[in-house]
């Protein structure tokens, strides 16, 4: 057994049982790849793949228990390589952050400002999707940390920390009627066209929530996946928008009034998450410190300790 062989074996699963794929993707040949299988499997006296003539159309019980296993090794020997890089050299590499577009816009400008400065040799990426594309790309690896307030905390490969906790507010344009209401409720909100999130971000299954238990149908004229388009087209007068609080700027958005809507929503959790068993280099602790200073190296440390003992 060699790591070839459990390269081999990951990418087939990771290219859907495809070999042709496999071997495009290592820039290697497909029978290549199917003799080293086959001697992997002879070596381990089971068969990992169940065939169809030369085609792999599943893979086998003790099969799962071989890949499960050897992408352990092949993410150890990542973290091995990752150590000796940083003994080689601390002060540089790269981070990728996987975030939503209201984290990299509204959350994250001044932490990758201070971070930047701090460390010049880093090259630092910002992968901007839904929640579940932040979560996929931790998986594979092609993130190193993730941010966001929806979901994350449902992945069990993941160890996700609590940053810090914020809330929704009303969006309306100069002398809207809401903006003479003495108490606002939920039902004089749903008397308007309403412009939020997609479902899948910044909290919408609070908002969704809050309406549900006041057993109101909120009239969702319009979903964005950013609180700037959403904005926009309150500006147009299209509607009234809910959106994170952190998204409204009194200087920036002098066209638009806020309303506090704290006591109509329950607030928000921001998470961090990272790959459980994941290397980080020591800047990346630096980073994950300025977003939320509460979580020193020492705590995060900690929770990736408890984690990997679950």
């Amino acid at each position: 057994m060699n790591l070839q062989q459990l390269r081999y074996l990951n990418e087939i699963v990771r290219q859907g049982l495809n070999i042709s794929g496999a071997a495009s993707a290592l820039y290697t040949s497909q029978p290549g790849i199917s003799k080293q299988i086959r001697l992997l499997e002879d070596e381990l006296g089971i068969e990992i793949f169940v065939r169809n003539g030369k085609r792999i159309v599943a893979i086998t019980e003790p099969g799962k228990a071989v890949v499960e296993i050897a992408q352990r090794m092949l993410h150890d020997m990542g973290n091995i390589k990752q150590a000796a890089e940083e003994f080689q050299a601390q002060d540089s590499g790269n981070l990728t952050i996987a975030t939503t577009h209201t984290q990299a816009r509204y959350a994250l400008p001044p932490v990758v400002k201070q971070f930047m400065k701090r460390y010049p040799g880093v090259k630092l990426g910002l992968h901007q999707g839904s929640p579940t594309q932040i979560a996929e790309q931790l998986l594979s690896g092609e993130a190193h940390i993730g941010i966001a307030t929806e979901s994350l905390a449902l992945y069990d490969e993941l160890v996700t920390l609590p940053c810090y906790e914020w809330h929704h507010c009303l969006v309306v344009p100069p002398k809207h009627p809401l903006l003479d209401e003495k108490k606002l409720t939920l039902a004089k909100i749903a008397q308007y066209p309403i412009i939020t999130y997609d479902f899948a971000f910044a909290g919408r299954g609070k908002i969704n929530k809050a309406f549900e238990t006041a057993g109101i149908e909120p009239n969702i004229a319009l979903t964005a996946i950013d609180a700037d388009v959403i904005k926009t087209y309150v500006e147009l007068g299209l509607g009234v928008g809910i959106l994170a609080d952190m998204a409204f700027i009194p200087d920036r958005d002098r066209h638009l009034r806020m309303i506090d809507t704290r006591n109509l929503f329950k607030p928000n959790i921001t998470r961090i998450a990272i790959r459980k068993n994941e290397y980080l280099r020591g800047y990346t602790y630096d980073f994950i410190e300025l977003f939320a200073p509460h979580l020193t190296r020492e705590s995060v440390v900690k929770a990736m300790h408890v984690s990997a003992e679950e």
